[in-house]
């Protein structure tokens, strides 16, 4: 049994404690949070779980062997490396660090004393993105001319980070996991309306080098909650629509041929439109945190690496790192 510590336990705190417990490989020794109203509540849940307000109580113990952190993205690297300097695996909340030089730092530490950094890039185990996965793996797709995302809703505003580090991170973690060619030049324009001090609206761009763009809308003022992401390919398109329960995924043999090309009769050419059947597969019900720590606790006990290793949590820092800067600079494409 592989004992877990979940420092934490605010939003997301009590999802991880009630998956590590249920899973038959794992359970909970510890909970820390430093706000005591929150460990009153773990106590009258699951008494047998230690509850502590100062995380160096955990890491102290050589019982726990992972430690699950779910607090606010500034102390991100704080706690994951007192962690993994006293030998414990880490599970860490998505965006793995505020910057990448601190998540290089985390990724040597885990080399050096061959831990694992585990990063909660929770999309990437729904079903739905498993079928997509497939989907854009197989010939049926072709290639892939656009990645088109919005993610917006009412709400959830946050004090130490801008919505891109807020939502972002989710459709750039299925991004990096969908396309295998990573972006080369990303640029980001956004407004703070509300607190003056955060963007709480924006819009990113990428450009790859083969071509491929991709855009992404993060928003926390929107009077609608919208999770899309459109990717549009040569030879039919996907609609991933997280919120409609019956059918996450469309598939839709819907497209466009150019017909007569020259260079010369550019303004003869004729655009063919290729309207077919849509078709929305099967997708696992099964809960992505779940399968989550089903996946670390197969990692932990047989030496495998995470598909959302230190590296993927990396790749996603500097898409954010490298917006930010875009953003700083008022929009202009910036080098990857």
């Amino acid at each position: 049994m592989i004992n877990v510590a979940v420092i934490g336990y605010g939003y997301w705190g009590p999802n991880l404690v009630r998956n590590f417990v249920d899973n038959h490989s794992t359970d909970v020794s510890y909970v820390c949070d430093i706000d005591k109203s929150r460990l009153k509540m773990i106590k009258q849940k699951k008494s047998q779980i230690k509850s502590v307000v100062d995380y160096r109580d955990i890491i102290k113990d050589d019982n726990v062997q992972v430690v699950a952190i779910a607090t606010p993205v500034s102390t991100h690297y704080k706690i994951a490396y007192d962690v993994l300097n006293a030998g414990k695996h880490v599970f860490i909340e998505k965006p793995m660090t505020l910057n990448s030089s601190e998540g290089k730092k985390l990724i040597e530490l885990a080399e050096k004393k061959n831990l694992i950094i585990f990063v909660d890039h929770t999309f990437i185990y729904t079903g739905a993105v498993k079928v997509i996965k497939d989907l854009l793996t197989s010939n049926e797709m072709g290639d892939i001319y656009y990645f088109d995302s919005v993610r917006v809703n009412l709400g959830m505003f946050q004090h130490d980070i801008n919505v891109i580090w807020d939502l972002a991170p989710h459709d750039f973690s299925i991004m990096d996991y969908l396309i295998a060619e990573k972006p080369a030049f990303i640029s980001s324009t956004g407004a703070s309306r509300i607190s003056g001090k955060v963007e709480d609206i924006a819009y990113i761009s990428l450009r790859f080098q083969s071509g491929l763009i991709a855009h992404l809308h993060v928003n926390w003022m929107s009077p609608v909650k919208i999770r899309k992401i459109i990717i549009g390919c040569s030879k039919n398109m996907i609609v991933f629509d997280d919120l409609n329960v019956d059918e996450k995924v469309k598939v839709y043999d819907k497209g466009v041929k150019l017909m007569n090309v020259s260079r010369e009769k550019l303004y003869r050419n004729l655009v063919q439109y290729r309207i077919g059947n849509m078709y929305s597969p099967r997708i696992e019900s099964t809960e992505a945190l779940k399968a989550e720590i089903t996946h670390l606790a197969d990692c932990v006990i047989n030496g495998k690496r995470p598909v959302t290793d230190g590296e993927a949590g990396l790749r996603v820092v500097k898409l954010l790192e490298a917006a930010q800067n875009s953003l700083r600079k008022g929009g202009i494409f910036v080098k990857i």
